[in-house]
């Protein structure tokens, strides 16, 4: 009896250390299952199964229980019944987590988006994709390379082949189609890259502008530039690291302010001096670009009026945080066609039906790799310019986010290729994958 009753003390002791060194991240274990129940269910229109069997069932935010309320459009998540957060959806502005009550000053103001069909086959219009056939691509191989990403283990959702502008192959895991919207993660910094592009063609900013944030102005932050920004070479403290409580996590599952994070860091070095990858970045400049407009419904506005809407991709959301920004480094949400048109945009260089959305330079920029960064980062874009991919080519660059979402664009094959799934490297082979796509072409 005595032995029983040490061995109950010893276990209590041992679950209530874990539970008190465990505890802190409580928070951000049922703030990520709760937002992304949320937006999977709501935006997606997924089941609730369906997201605790797949997109919630990693580690640790296994842990966490998810239920939702139709009605009211809000998802809650706790952990053996502790620290419970709640996500709330909205019309047009995606899903946020709430701290606290709910402020229904949320709902005040939303994007007002022209959604127009475009009366041209996919990807450049809303009609059927063309049944095209080239007599010079071997199908056979390429249906080969979409079996061998689509193998239980690589765990891939969806994947779309597009060359010269014609879809040559077309996949769907289970519970996925064209139309299902998918969660780009940090492919949403390439989108937010584009809209500064898209500015700077209309001259009313340069990459070499300072931001002007007052509370830079008393030290070197001062000399930071919109391009050290989108290089991620500004010098500021970040530590991105998803496993544990850190400034990225904290920021996404914790911060009403999204954009403030990375402002309140200090200069751990001068601009160009490092390269250090920040989601905090690019929701900061997610909020200088709010700054560019005289009033927040023009901000809300310009990302469907200047690129999104305007190029057709009408499935796309950008959600928005607790303070109204968007959040520019996780979360756009976009089906696979829509995500392919956005890589067939800069393939043909920023030219969409004869009208230039950015200027065909701005191609070059965002693929200059960026120093310090071993020739895999641009500006808000990936690279394979030091040959990282060694079979593939090394023009290639695209949009990456987490969990191997990807938009791959290889302008001398004339290819876009997006993969989105749940498992990256090394589950997922970029160059095995791209390797057997070109191997099937001429």
């Amino acid at each position: 009896m005595k032995k029983f009753k040490f061995i109950l003390v010893f276990l209590f002791l041992i679950i209530t250390i874990t539970l008190i060194l465990q505890y802190p991240k409580l928070n951000l274990i049922s703030g990520y299952a709760a937002k992304n129940t949320a937006s999977t269910i709501f935006i997606a229109g997924r089941s609730l199964k369906s997201v605790a069997a797949n997109d919630n069932n990693v580690p640790l935010i296994k842990l966490a229980e998810s239920t939702y309320d139709p009605s009211d459009k809000i998802a809650a998540a706790e952990v053996y019944g502790l620290m419970e957060r709640k996500a709330i959806c909205r019309d047009g502005l995606g899903c946020v987590l709430i701290n606290g009550e709910v402020d229904h000053r949320l709902y005040s103001e939303i994007p007002l988006r022209v959604q127009q069909t475009i009366p041209l086959p996919y990807p450049h219009g809303h009609l059927p994709a063309r049944d095209t056939t080239f007599s010079s691509v071997d199908y056979s191989k390429l249906g080969l390379a979409l079996d061998h990403v689509f193998a239980d283990t690589v765990k891939t959702r969806t994947a779309l082949v597009l060359y010269k502008g014609h879809i040559l192959a077309e996949r769907y895991a289970e519970g996925f189609d064209q139309d299902t919207p998918v969660l780009g993660w940090s492919m949403t910094k390439s989108v937010l890259a584009t809209l500064f592009g898209i500015l700077e063609y209309q001259g009313k900013l340069t990459m070499g502008d300072q931001t002007g944030l007052p509370s830079w102005q008393i030290d070197g932050r001062k000399e930071i530039t919109l391009g050290h920004l989108l290089r991620m070479q500004s010098g500021l403290d970040w530590d991105e690291d998803y496993s544990t409580i850190s400034d990225v996590t904290k920021m996404l599952f914790m911060d009403s302010n999204m954009a403030a994070a990375q402002a309140g860091k200090r200069l751990v070095a001068g601009p160009t001096e490092i390269w250090n990858y920040s989601s905090g970045t690019s929701n900061l400049l997610s909020g200088l670009l709010r700054n560019t407009f005289s009033t927040y419904q023009n901000y809300l506005n310009y990302p469907y009026k200047a690129l999104i809407d305007k190029i057709g991709m009408h499935s796309m959301i950008i959600e928005t945080d607790l303070a109204g920004n968007f959040v520019g480094s996780s979360y756009a949400w976009a089906s696979t066609r829509d995500w392919a048109r956005f890589g067939q945009l800069y393939l043909q260089k920023g030219n969409w039906n004869g009208d230039q959305i950015f200027h065909p330079g701005w191609v070059a920029y965002v693929t200059e790799p960026t120093e310090h960064s071993d020739g895999v980062y641009g500006a808000h874009f990936w690279l394979n310019a030091h040959g990282k991919f060694p079979d593939v080519p090394r023009d290639m660059y695209s949009a990456n986010g987490y969990q191997g979402q990807h938009v791959f664009i290889i302008p001398s094959k004339h290819l876009v290729v997006v993969r989105t799934g749940l498992a990256e490297e090394p589950q997922f082979d970029t160059n095995l994958f791209l390797r057997e796509v070109i191997a099937a072409l001429p």
